[in-house]
């Protein structure tokens, strides 16, 4: 059975992002984030569109319902006032009409209530799901600029190699070069460094929150506490 929407949109939150910026970085491109982020509004998108419909039809049965246990309450009247007057038939006609009435209110009231549960929950994915793709568009960025430094670096690796030979030629022009260049490879290294903490403490950060999440969804089944909550 193919997966369903909701489905889809569980496993791309519950998607561990670390493990994606692992791969972006093994790979050294940043394309499998891309896919990520390209599937996010993808189902984001659909996730809209169904839970629009889903608010629709929690809109439409709770107007049935109103309508029904409105009818009811007049019809209910109006059988005292019916029964006070004698007119017995007429009463146990109505009677009838309000039992008739009062189920399908009743009907109507239990699917407004599900449906409405349904709806809240979209909601909520939708969202957790807006969360992840911001979160992922900065990691993106970050990376991207990691990227760039790693593969500048590669480049400068290679020069060095070459500086190494210049500076034995003992020309001072030349061995100043090599040193500034080999200056220059350094400050590099340290710019590399910073931007590797950085990114690696904001994924951290961004895993821990979601452990996080998990510990207390795991903590609210414990304690017989269902739907999880609202989380801000």
């Amino acid at each position: 059975m193919a997966p369903s929407l909701l489905d889809k949109i569980n496993t791309l939150i519950n998607a561990n992002l670390h493990g994606i910026v692992d791969r972006a970085l093994a790979s050294n491109s940043v394309q499998v984030m891309d896919e990520y982020i390209r599937q996010v509004e993808q189902n984001l998108d659909a996730l809209e569109d169904q839970a629009a419909t889903v608010g629709g039809t929690v809109k439409t049965l709770k107007r049935k319902y109103e309508e029904f246990a409105s009818a009811a309450e007049k019809l209910d009247r109006d059988i005292d006032t019916l029964v006070i007057k004698g007119k017995n038939d007429l009463a146990a006609a109505a009677q009838a009409e309000l039992n008739t009435k009062q189920q399908l209110s009743q009907e109507y009231y239990e699917q407004w209530q599900e449906q409405d549960r349904q709806y809240q929950a979209m909601l909520d994915m939708r969202l957790k799901l807006e969360a992840r793709l911001t979160t992922i568009k900065q990691e993106r960025e970050h990376l991207r600029a990691l990227i760039e430094l790693t593969e500048a670096k590669k480049v400068t690796t290679k020069t060095i190699k070459s500086l190494d030979a210049l500076s034995n030629v003992g020309d001072e022009q030349i061995t100043s070069l090599a040193d500034t260049i080999r200056a220059n490879l350094d400050k590099e290294d340290a710019r590399l460094d910073i931007a590797t903490r950085n990114i690696s403490e904001e994924i951290e950060e961004a895993v821990r929150g979601g452990e996080i999440e998990r510990q207390l969804e795991e903590r609210r089944k414990r304690l017989g506490m269902s739907g999880g909550g609202a989380s801000s």
